[in-house]
């Protein structure tokens, strides 16, 4: 197994798991490794050292001191945020924090798909009862909603996040 450090080309940086280098040449060519923050095929590898498990030594601790959240970027070692050598740690917990922030929206919205300029009328004029949304909207929609005084907000959803995972 292959653990490589990978970059998009916005810059968001992600490991990759892959049985060998031919398998991630493989992947990359077919247009299925891409960045879980963005969803850019794009990537390419960063350079890394490599691991050699020498047996037990104390691990190399951060100087923050957070735990990290289910899929966030970087180890956690003894409670410690070890990250990679190629991404700074804040970057690494920004771009976890905004994972983190885009599953909580799915998590706590209805998905009403190209119906959402509709909804968000219908609840803004009290047609039906008050609830989280989310859904596909046109510039011309999001805009003319604003004019309206109804609140919206663009959220790019990473296509990792779209479906279940396997």
């Amino acid at each position: 197994m292959k653990v490589l450090s990978l970059q998009c080309s916005q810059t968001h940086s992600f490991e990759g798991w892959f049985g060998s280098e031919e398998d991630y040449q493989s992947q990359r060519a077919r247009g299925l490794v891409s960045c879980p923050l963005c969803g850019d095929a794009e990537v390419t590898k960063l350079p890394s050292a490599p691991r050699l498990n020498l047996g037990a030594v104390e691990p190399v601790k951060s100087s923050v001191n957070l735990p990290l959240a289910a899929g966030e970027p970087g180890v956690a070692v003894g409670g410690q945020v070890t990250p990679s050598a190629a991404v700074p740690v804040a970057v690494q917990h920004m771009q976890a924090a905004l994972l983190n922030a885009v599953k909580l929206v799915l998590a706590n919205t209805e998905d009403v798909g190209a119906q959402f300029a509709d909804e968000a009328r219908k609840m803004h004029y009290g047609e039906t009862k008050e609830r989280g949304i989310r859904g596909q909207a046109t510039r011309e929609e999001a805009e003319s909603l604003l004019e309206e005084g109804i609140e919206v907000m663009n959220l790019p959803i990473p296509e990792s996040l779209k479906g279940p995972l396997q």
